[in-house]
């Protein structure tokens, strides 16, 4: 069975975005991001909440002016399918893409028979994580303490976590890379 992997680039002190919902400081460099590229290659299908998606929507269009490691993620981006969970949204901005309006662990479980999949946006990340359908992790964390906002990951979940990995990147930034043995609320 293939894997449910979430990956999260956050603040040591374990925030996706600040308070005020900037995440300026996690911008990744060229060395950093090469990496995420190499991660989210074999992705088939993203799943997002809405905000991470209009984050992310960003790509369906991005020009060839961009870097070379960000022409990669735009091409790695644009292969996939991505499948939103969103009550308020109405179509979507991209290809390939798909509004769902109610979380399915169920059906998340019969995706997880085709291929991998990604699931970005630490709202929805939760849920995954609380229903016990991720199987990794990988969590990016950037040399700075934004001290509040939006937690990488959910209170209330108990996981236990088996370390598969780390990298340290020249500006600071340290991977770790987990299995998920199990989670429960």
């Amino acid at each position: 069975m293939a894997k449910l992997v979430y990956s999260a680039i956050a603040s040591l002190d374990g925030y996706v975005a600040d308070e005020e919902g900037g995440f300026d400081w996690a911008a990744p460099d060229d060395e950093v991001f090469a990496a995420v590229n190499d991660l989210e290659r074999p992705i088939g299908t993203y799943l997002y909440g809405r905000r991470m998606y209009e984050t992310m929507v960003f790509w369906e269009t991005a020009g060839d002016d961009q870097p070379a490691v960000a022409r990669d993620f735009t091409r790695i981006w644009q292969a996939a399918d991505k499948i939103v969970y969103s009550r308020t949204l109405g179509t979507p901005s991209s290809a390939r893409t798909r509004i769902e309006r109610d979380f399915d662990p169920a059906a998340i479980a019969r995706l997880k028979e085709a291929g991998d999949l990604s699931i970005g946006g630490a709202e929805i990340a939760g849920t995954a994580l609380a229903a016990g359908l991720v199987d990794e992790c990988h969590l990016f964390l950037v040399p700075v303490v934004v001290g509040g906002g939006t937690r990488a990951l959910p209170d209330g979940v108990r996981l236990q976590l088996e370390l598969l990995g780390e990298r340290r990147f020249r500006s600071g930034v340290v991977h770790l890379h987990y299995g998920v043995r199990n989670a429960r609320r």
